[in-house]
């Protein structure tokens, strides 16, 4: 059963993973940034090597990710509508669960396929 506890863990979930994904997309600028220096400045080719190592793993987080988010945001998105389904559509949590929806489908427009 749906219950305003767990629409607040979600929501948390949700905004949580975004956090994370932002975090994964800067990273992989910094080490982008990185490599192209190193390349530019004629770095040993074996440390080269391991920068792209880097660079590649901090790459494949991201889709993974934005899985995990479009999947959390699924699951928040049919919590609240549990919830409405019980009329149970007024507070702050509900307020902040479809805050968050929104913010997280105008950053990530792809995500409403999910």
């Amino acid at each position: 059963m749906a219950t305003i506890r767990s629409l607040k863990i979600k929501t948390s979930s949700c905004k949580r993973i975004v956090k994370e994904l932002h975090s994964y997309e800067k990273e992989v600028q910094r080490e982008a940034a990185k490599t192209a220096d190193m390349k530019d400045k004629g770095a040993d080719p074996y440390d080269l090597k391991q920068q792209e190592n880097v660079l590649a793993e901090s790459r494949m987080m991201i889709p993974d990710c934005r899985q995990r988010m479009e999947t959390s945001l699924a699951d928040l998105k049919a919590t609240l509508a549990k919830l409405d389904e019980l009329n149970q559509n007024e507070g702050p949590e509900i307020e902040e669960a479809r805050t968050t929806i929104a913010e997280i489908e105008n950053q990530f427009p792809k995500s409403e396929d999910a």
